[in-house]
């Protein structure tokens, strides 16, 4: 079982850290660990050579962020990631956010980004980690407009647009608000499970407002097959087994 989509760089680790990995290595066949601000690049280089072929990374700038990142820290960042991209397995999150960026200018900012991180995925060769949150019209837009191939929606919920990324051959990746939402039940139900993943985007969205971590996937994966009325094992399988392909993993064991 592979968490797709999580944030172990996030503070609310700082004091255990390590811990949550080990335990991660008992249950789990990898983690994808999501760098979205330059600031976190460091320490997330430091886990991938700490625990290599357990822990891999995607990087990119999360659209929230697009006030405060300068021209030249961008920039920087984007040399820096061509520096390292033997580090990477891809690149993302990178999209859209209108919940937290309302101002017209600052969108279309974000539109300008979305753009960069799509040709440097391409440049790279490294599949898109996409988050689209009250904007994944305009997201898909764009990835239509730029031929993006290699997609996979983080935590996608606009279930009205879903034959979009059916028909786009892109993958989404499914959280644990689908253990509550019966937008996402249904959207998990029409999604082929050939093109799902499991992810926690941890720290977030754990029960009772806790902290969450990976091992969360584990009640993903078993509503999942509730959903599809498959066994929980296979879920586990194809999903782990899209993860790999879709990242080109070289995890143990597989």
């Amino acid at each position: 079982m592979i968490d797709a989509h999580c944030h172990i760089e996030q503070p609310d680790y700082n004091k255990d850290r390590d811990q949550v990995i080990e335990k991660c290595k008992q249950n789990l066949d990898a983690i994808i660990t999501c760098c979205a601000h330059p600031d976190d690049f460091n320490l997330t280089t430091q886990m991938t050579d700490k625990y290599k072929n357990f822990v891999f990374t995607t990087f990119s700038i999360h659209p929230i962020y697009i006030k405060e990142i300068t021209a030249k820290e961008k920039d920087e960042f984007f040399n820096l990631l061509l520096e390292n991209k033997d580090k990477i397995s891809g690149i993302g999150e990178t999209g859209l956010d209108y919940a937290h960026v309302k101002e017209d200018v600052w969108r279309q900012k974000q539109k300008e980004l979305f753009i960069e991180f799509i040709s440097l995925a391409k440049e790279l060769k490294k599949p898109l980690v996409v988050h689209s949150r009250d904007a994944t019209e305009d997201a898909i837009k764009i990835l239509e407009q730029e031929d993006a191939k290699n997609v996979l929606m983080h935590l996608f919920g606009a279930r009205h647009l879903l034959k979009r990324v059916i028909d786009n051959a892109w993958q989404i990746s499914v959280g644990p608000i689908v253990q509550r939402s019966k937008n996402h039940k249904k959207l998990t139900r029409d999604m082929p499970i050939e093109k799902i993943m499991l992810e926690t985007d941890s720290p977030w969205f754990g029960l009772e407002g806790k902290r969450n971590d990976p091992t969360a996937v584990i009640g993903v994966a078993n509503r999942i097959a509730e959903i599809k009325k498959l066994p929980v094992e296979k879920v586990d399988k194809i999903t782990t087994e899209n993860a790999i392909k879709f990242f080109d993993l070289k995890i143990e064991n597989k």
